[in-house]
């Protein structure tokens, strides 16, 4: 009876990683709920042409996109081509057109080898476009896949396009997409007086909860714009999508984020890259590991090296020591619902070089959004204490997020 039971136990882990696994990005299959009942497959917003179409033949378009906009397996860039909307100019976010830049890496000006098309880097010498790169231009289309995290830059150059739209007189068009951590909202609101900067541009928390559409809308309804100014803004929404609805994404958003466990880990271990920790970038765990060389050894390790995508990664070459989060099922990680301070806590605890955890550069503090969670690491306050603190401004944020929101 006991073996009957372990595998039972390992059937419905099985079964449950399968049903979690075949969320598809356009596909129409269906797929099972948890009480068994047919599940329609999300459509993401590029997917919706006919809603939108309409809206772009007879104008000249740019595109603000990058390797995550496609429908199915084409780059919308390519569909829309192929369907005579005319497309004038790409503008490209950190990580370039194509997705191959290392996270901070200057992106250049350029063309795009496939379509002919000028490439605007909004990565490279400006974050914003200026009027001269706006010319000509009827409307603006956004459609790149976010994380959810305020420290993913994506969200900061769609603040930087909203912004230009409205002081050029451009409508604005997003295309919307699932939010893969969408399903909770956690963290400390950033302190915008003092730490404000392309990592963190609004008072919002760590984890936001909203698609990059209902993203767009709070940032017009809040009038986080230059001088309150709001966007002629249109979104068109995913269908069969819920914030509660788990979704794996199909292209890499970025180089160091290669699958669904990195970017539900994302969130809560990004604050490492404010220390002297590395986080696997440089190896093919980026995101999925935690270590520094001077760090007690323990039975796992890992070594960076220089790669397509992480260049120079820190610790480039030398063994660290750490944890190895790889044996983390996604579905585990989804089912928290909150940031994992645990990581952070522990690490912190036991680094024997705690005058030296943090980076000079005050970038731990820039991530965080607030001096406040460095302190309260440095004075051992638990994990309920430091919770405790973000909660006034949480729970604000929860209640002004509510008007934004275009999904259950």
């Amino acid at each position: 009876m006991k073996q009957i039971r372990v595998n039972i136990k390992i059937f419905v882990l099985i079964l449950s990683i399968c049903v979690f696994s075949c969320q598809n990005q356009t596909s129409q299959a269906q797929s099972k709920t948890s009480n068994g009942e047919a599940e329609t497959a999300i459509t993401v917003g590029a997917a919706r042409t006919d809603a939108y179409l309409p809206l772009l033949r007879g104008k000249s378009i740019g595109m603000v996109v990058n390797q995550t906009s496609t429908i199915g397996n084409t780059h919308l860039v390519d569909s829309l081509l192929a369907s005579g909307i005319k497309i004038i100019k790409i503008f490209a976010p950190e990580h370039g057109f194509r997705g191959q830049a290392d996270a901070g890496e200057k992106v250049s000006d350029g063309k795009d080898n496939q379509t002919g098309l000028p490439i605007a880097s909004l990565y490279g010498a400006k974050r914003k476009p200026a009027p001269t790169d706006l010319a000509g231009i009827d409307l603006m289309v956004f459609d790149i896949q976010d994380v959810g995290a305020r420290f993913y830059t994506y969200i900061s150059t769609m603040h930087y396009i909203m912004e230009a739209c409205a002081e050029n007189d451009i409508p604005m068009l997003v295309l919307d997409r699932p939010n893969p951590n969408g399903h909770y909202v956690d963290g400390p609101v950033l302190d915008t007086s003092r730490y404000r900067s392309f990592v963190g541009m609004h008072p919002i928390p760590t984890v936001h909860g909203m698609t990059i559409g209902e993203y767009a809308q709070m940032v017009n309804g809040e009038r986080w714009l230059v001088g309150g100014l709001q966007c002629d803004l249109t979104v068109i929404p995913c269908e069969n999508y819920s914030h509660d609805r788990p979704y794996i994404l199909p292209i890499k958003p970025s180089p160091n984020l290669p699958n669904n466990r990195a970017i539900y880990l994302y969130p809560s271990i990004c604050l490492f890259e404010g220390t002297v920790f590395s986080l696997g970038r440089g190896t093919s765990k980026q995101f999925q590991v935690i270590g520094a060389p001077d760090y007690p050894q323990t039975a796992f390790s890992f070594t960076p090296v220089s790669r397509p995508g992480a260049t120079y990664p820190k610790h480039e070459d030398k063994t660290c020591y750490g944890l190895d989060l790889t044996q983390l099922l996604p579905e585990q990680i989804f089912a928290e619902r909150q940031l994992n301070l645990s990581y952070l806590l522990d690490i912190y605890q036991t680094y024997p070089h705690k005058d030296k955890f943090f980076l000079e550069s005050n970038f731990f503090e820039k991530l965080s959004g607030n001096d406040e969670l460095k302190a309260q690491l440095i004075a051992g306050k638990s994990e309920a204490e430091i919770r405790a603190s973000w909660e006034p401004e949480l729970g604000q944020f929860k209640e002004s997020r509510k008007k934004y929101l275009l999904y259950d």
